[in-house]
């Protein structure tokens, strides 16, 4: 069986945007993965999202929501794995933060350094890496306007950001924004058909990774 770690935010946890509520299994985008690579082999995926999750980042107002903290003992957890998939970034550019593209690609990179590094046990693959690119920000609208305000400009060429990093890093690179966009009530998170839409499109993208079976199998 094929062990997938899904490691992101609140737009793969499923917040259904303007509200506190989470959408199902079967509805978030990694449950569509799960269930649209099922039919072709045994997966699981494993979900790691968390609210608010930056790249590298401390969240002012809440506590654990730097993406870099832990995360190495989160692949030592969850290994063998088959396949890690980052997708993070779009808190990197909350009202609280100055940073644009460039530094979130950065926080990319050490994330990508971490999960390479991992005390994972010995025999056991370092996983492969896929590192989805957040749609662009919309205006952001809603309780959480204040929040993302600007976000919209500094999230500006992210998608070149990410690609450069993963082509200098060795890692596997999709572009969301080729097949969604961000909600069109917040501004921010992923409505429910974007859901749909991209985890069919992961789908295809992890299919032809030809990804090996690790299972509980050593090198």
């Amino acid at each position: 069986m094929q062990h997938i770690l899904v490691y992101s935010d609140s737009l793969s946890w499923g917040l259904v945007p303007m509200t506190r509520q989470r959408l199902l299994f079967e509805q978030r985008w990694p449950g569509v993965l799960e269930l649209a690579l099922g039919s072709d082999q045994k997966v699981r995926v494993v979900e790691d999202c968390l609210n608010g999750r930056r790249t590298v980042w401390d969240d002012p107002f809440k506590p654990g929501r730097n993406g870099l903290a832990g995360l190495a003992q989160r692949i030592e957890i969850h290994s063998p794995l088959a396949l890690v998939i980052l997708m993070l970034g779009t808190n990197d550019f909350q009202s609280m933060h100055e940073h644009k593209a460039w530094h979130a690609a950065q926080g990319i990179s050490a994330l990508v350094a971490a999960i390479r590094s991992a005390p994972i046990e010995p025999g056991m693959p370092v996983p492969p890496i896929l590192v989805l690119v957040p749609p662009a920000l919309r205006t952001p609208q809603g309780p959480i306007a204040a929040k993302f305000e600007g976000g919209e400009k500094k999230c500006l060429g992210l998608a070149a950001a990410y690609r450069k990093v993963c082509e200098e890093l060795g890692c596997h690179f999709f572009d969301t924004g080729s097949v969604i966009t961000a909600s069109k009530l917040d501004g921010v998170h992923l409505d429910l058909d974007q859901h749909l839409l991209l985890g069919e499109a992961v789908a295809e993208v992890v299919k032809a990774l030809h990804l090996k079976s690790v299972g509980s199998n050593k090198r």
